[in-house]
């Protein structure tokens, strides 16, 4: 007999939940979309969930809800995550997990605790490329890392968008920077870098435009890493080690609706392996579902998590970017 599927529940319904994760909740197999809260009920039923809570505290007491994504804005991400791992729940949050380090501390600890499965939405981790990019940087195979170029930058946000807003969590390095650095921290085997440079261009907001840094790490390795949300569009994730080099070259981070190539170079030859259009939010939900069942599951790690967090805390001080406000532990400063 089948196992029923997943329940989930959405806190938010912006322009992700609407257009990427709702969908892929509908399409992946073993999930179905239970229930949805927003501040405006409309979007909320837009969602297509069984039923539509008034509150987030109304969903989050909901016993038949047992696994939640959190799609709020990201000074949000921390009290919500934390608010539904206290009610039992499940938790996929969106990207970035947290907007320090010291919060994606308190989550994972409260998932712990609660023996409950924590999952960063770092949607593009569940790309067939990007799992064999990792395998391949995992077995070796362009040697040891010398230089990292991770770069993810794109068009400006539409007027009155929350990432002109500091105090929500906003800015580019928070929005795709995270994304850059996961895929150098990937590259070195996680490890944390041990200096750090960096500088940012702000809007009038505050908000970083832009943010580029340069990451030394154990050993020598360096990575330079450029988000961006001022009207570039570069995505482009290029490894070179001691024995070769690694390239994702288009859509390095947003591939979805078209094929994506990874391209390697070594003594041997140069080889491209390319993969048709693939919906990762599909494959995430699929896989994070599985992992609720206690089934074993592809889901990005919290220690991973973490490293990112901590490097951006990193990043963001060299920066001179202030902290947002409330980015320590959820009810402390």
């Amino acid at each position: 007999m089948a196992e029923e599927p997943v329940r989930w529940g959405f806190l938010g319904a912006g322009s992700i939940a609407r257009d990427a994760l709702g969908p892929a909740v509908h399409a992946a197999s073993g999930a179905v979309l239970h229930a949805a809260a927003a501040r405006d009920p409309d979007r909320a039923r837009s969602l297509g969930a069984a039923i539509v809570h008034p509150t987030y505290d109304d969903l989050v007491a909901d016993e038949s809800v047992e696994a939640v994504y959190v799609a709020l804005y990201n000074v949000a991400h921390a009290p919500w995550v934390i608010a539904a791992l206290a009610a039992g729940k499940h938790v996929l949050c969106e990207k970035p997990l947290g907007l320090s380090v010291r919060q994606v501390d308190a989550m994972t600890a409260a998932a712990a605790g609660a023996g409950r499965l924590l999952v960063e939405a770092a949607w593009n981790r569940w790309h067939p490329r990007t799992r064999e990019f990792e395998r391949l940087l995992d077995a070796g195979a362009v040697g040891r890392v010398r230089q990292v170029v991770s770069r993810f930058c794109g068009g400006p946000p539409a007027h009155g968008d929350y990432r002109y807003d500091p105090a929500l969590g906003g800015g580019a390095l928070y929005d795709v920077g995270c994304y850059a650095v996961a895929a150098a921290l990937s590259a070195v085997g996680w490890q944390l870098p041990v200096e750090v440079a960096a500088a940012a261009r702000r809007w009038p907001s505050g908000a970083d435009s832009r943010t580029e840094a340069t990451l030394t790490f154990p050993g020598g390795g360096v990575a330079e890493i450029v988000a961006g949300l001022d009207g570039e569009a570069d995505e482009r994730v290029e490894v070179t080690g001691a024995d070769g080099r690694l390239q994702l070259t288009e859509q390095a981070f947003t591939a979805r609706t078209a094929p994506a190539t990874l391209r390697i170079e070594t003594a041997a030859g140069a080889d491209e392996q390319t993969w048709p259009a693939t919906n990762p939010y599909v494959l995430m939900v699929h896989e994070v579902s599985r992992g609720v069942r206690g089934e074993l599951a592809t889901v990005v790690p919290p220690s991973q998590s973490t490293a990112v967090a901590a490097t951006l805390d990193q990043i963001r001080t060299a920066a001179g970017l202030p902290p947002v406000a409330g980015t320590g532990v959820p009810g402390q400063s």
